[in-house]
């Protein structure tokens, strides 16, 4: 099992329609706003790399508001 944290910067004012769809998408496990750099992370689970791609690249990205991310894929075997 694959697993990215997905750190996210959205326009002002946009963080629950952003999160609402977020928690719609089957790949995320949790996700939650924050204060800070980041408006939001999303922890992606996934089986392989292709699906995180996918999921970060055409599902989070293309989200409208969502101006960046910054990817952390955690290491396996260290929990």
């Amino acid at each position: 099992m694959k697993k990215v944290f997905v750190l996210i910067n959205c326009d002002l004012g946009r963080e629950e329609g952003i999160l609402t769809a977020l928690r719609t998408m089957n790949q995320i496990k949790e996700v939650h706003g924050t204060w800070g750099a980041y408006d939001i992370i999303a922890e992606v689970n996934s089986e392989d790399a292709e699906s995180l791609r996918e999921t970060i690249s055409w599902k989070i990205r293309k989200l409208p508001s969502i101006r960046a991310t910054l990817c952390l894929m955690a290491i396996e075997g260290q929990n």
